[in-house]
């Protein structure tokens, strides 16, 4: 038996793998050698360990984590399969908000930072009826649109009228876990079984129009919390955005979004 198997640099070589990476995929539970000698500390690998080594250095190739290529090579066939494919999403997804970066770099470094007019006004009392939903900050625009195809039912089903736009709730601070809240403004005294309802104060707020994809966003909120900060303001939560235009009615270069910041008098 021992003839039959490789010393870690003879594997490394055959695997085209460094002996440091086979230490760590050993240390991390991924590919074990054979046989450990008690006194020496060698390690010996078994010629067949060759296709888990190749296969697991193939998937770090691809930014795989250790912990998901751990996950794959446990996995039957069937699960295997479940497993690449969810990384496969998340990278897509990764790649969709690189691509909006890019974006929005490039429209930074064509022509600074764009001119949006910020104004004062004073915002009425609403009252929307919301669907709520808690989120990391990537994961915003898939459960804004999980909110928007759960409240819309349910408001049509209920045979309650309601008042476009449909409105985003969000926190002043996006990170970590959050909840937002989509919401439509509803008749007072209407209520139905699956709905919150939410009265949102009127009084003074900072506003500006945002025209572009929602990943551009930022640009827009740049603008509106520098002149909130520049004025001497205090922001408020929830943040408010009123979708004038959505995805449904024109291209994403087209979109239209309101943009509504409580805020008070004095800096905190």
């Amino acid at each position: 038996m021992q003839d039959e198997l490789l010393t870690i640099g003879r594997f490394a070589r055959l695997c085209r793998l460094s002996v440091k990476q086979l230490r760590h995929y050993d240390e991390m539970g991924l590919l074990a050698p054979v046989r450990v000698d008690a006194n020496s500390g060698y390690r010996y690998y078994a010629p067949e360990q060759a296709r888990d080594a190749l296969t697991i250095a193939l998937l770090r190739e691809m930014d795989l984590p250790l912990a998901v290529i751990a996950q794959a090579l446990a996995a039957e066939p069937e699960h295997w399969a479940q497993i690449l494919r969810a990384e496969r999403d998340r990278l897509a997804e990764r790649i969709s908000r690189d691509r909006a970066r890019l974006e929005m770099l490039e429209r930074l470094a064509e022509g600074g930072l764009p001119g949006y007019e910020v104004t004062m006004s004073r915002e009425p009392e609403r009252r929307l009826a919301v669907v709520r939903a808690v989120c990391a900050p990537a994961e915003i625009g898939e459960k804004v649109e999980d909110c928007v195809g759960r409240l819309l039912p349910v408001l049509g089903r209920a045979g309650i009228a309601w008042e476009p736009p449909l409105w985003g709730l969000y926190p002043l601070d996006l990170e970590g876990r959050m909840e937002i809240a989509v919401g439509a403004q509803t008749p007072q005294g209407v209520g139905t079984p699956g709905l919150e309802f939410e009265a949102l104060p009127g009084g003074l707020v900072a506003e500006t129009v945002h025209i572009g994809p929602y990943a551009q966003l930022p640009l827009a909120y740049n603008a509106l919390f520098a002149a909130i900060h520049e004025r001497g303001l205090r922001p408020q939560a929830p943040v408010r955005e009123a979708y004038l235009v959505g995805p449904a009615e024109a291209p994403q270069e087209e979109l239209m979004t309101r943009l509504i910041i409580p805020v008070q008098e004095g800096m905190a």
